[in-house]
């Protein structure tokens, strides 16, 4: 993911929002955040536990991959254990310091090395200290990448080649997880991949990234209706598992982050609910977990009003369907 567009806004303009927190007693994992060294830009463990430590209950967190501190040296498929590395270290200190605990890595690694990246996987679970859950190998190729404010940066068909597929088939093999960040137009692709790949826990990440800028700006609503068929049928692979949010990234088209202020929870929910709804009623709570994709949405929210919004969408369900959504699925999905 290249990180080179955006600037996010000062505190000030967060503090234009607080809200009370909802529920704080509800335990929560949020699957899916960032870290990383960026001259002014750095979003490091204070960084993380200032955004989760702000009222919610954030008893877990899962790192995903972002091309964060790479190895300068060595061969290039081994590379990228260096972000694992330096995550580990970072996680380490989580547990020396209050909540909460970073407790899972999914890191990067080539699946089309096939079979063979074997070998980068068993280097990223001794990098890990026993924190290596799996591999995110995005699919994310941009048609109209001048329009982007965060770039994918896979080549386009990399669905098709067959050395990938045996890739993703080696995590399952081995037990690791695979996920995929892409955008709306290759949710086929991603169904593709988690059609070839039975035995692998496949985690679908930002509801395969609506677009609404540039040439998409105008299409929301046929996106949404193409969109919602796509989400379906990939839902009826069982091996699949789906993260409730990433919405709020510059290229969903919201455009919060160019506001004189921050959005509040209500506003997000009228806003997006209907992908949350659509995707836990095709899913299942079991299948369902809410993330924050830190500190990418942060560009267009804060980390409270966020979650309070998430507890808002699914305030009808029932407790033990809450629990899984914000804190039983991942747990299992990435055996914490």
């Amino acid at each position: 993911m290249s990180t080179s567009r955006f600037t996010p806004p000062g505190p000030e303009w967060y503090d234009l929002i607080h809200e009370e927190v909802l529920e704080p007693d509800i335990p929560i994992v949020d699957p899916h955040h960032h870290l990383w060294k960026i001259p002014g830009l750095d979003y490091l463990l204070e960084n993380l536990q200032n955004d989760t430590q702000s009222g919610h209950n954030i008893v877990k967190t899962v790192f995903v991959e972002c091309s964060a501190s790479y190895r300068d040296t060595g061969p290039d498929h081994l590379k990228s254990v260096g972000e694992t590395e330096f995550v580990a270290e970072i996680a380490e200190k989580s547990k020396e310091q209050a909540k909460p605990l970073i407790a899972g890595i999914v890191a990067h690694a080539d699946l089309t090395l096939g079979a063979s990246v074997e070998e980068v996987l068993e280097a990223h679970e001794v990098a890990g200290r026993g924190l290596f859950r799996g591999i995110r190998h995005a699919l994310a190729h941009p048609k109209h990448p001048e329009h982007m404010t965060i770039l994918g940066r896979a080549p386009a068909g990399l669905y098709e080649n067959e050395n990938f597929q045996e890739g993703v088939r080696t995590l399952g093999r081995l037990g690791f997880t695979y996920e995929s960040w892409h955008y709306h137009y290759q949710n086929k692709e991603f169904f593709e991949v988690a059609a070839s790949a039975p035995e692998t826990t496949i985690i679908l990440d930002h509801f395969g990234t609506p677009l609404g800028v540039g040439p998409y700006e105008n299409e929301r609503e046929e996106i949404f209706e193409q969109w919602c068929s796509d989400i379906a049928e990939i839902s009826t692979l069982p091996n699949v598992y789906a993260k409730l949010g990433g919405l709020s990234m510059p290229d969903n088209g919201f455009n919060w982050h160019l506001e004189d202020r921050p959005p509040t929870s209500d506003q997000l929910v009228e806003a997006q609910k209907r992908y949350y709804e659509h995707t836990i009623e095709c899913f299942g709570p079991n299948r369902c977990m809410f993330e924050s994709n830190f500190p990418v949405d942060r560009l267009s929210i804060s980390y409270h009003v966020l979650y309070n919004a998430f507890k808002k969408m699914v305030s009808h369900f029932s407790d033990s369907e809450k629990l899984a959504m914000f804190n039983g699925t991942a747990s299992i999905v990435y055996s914490l």
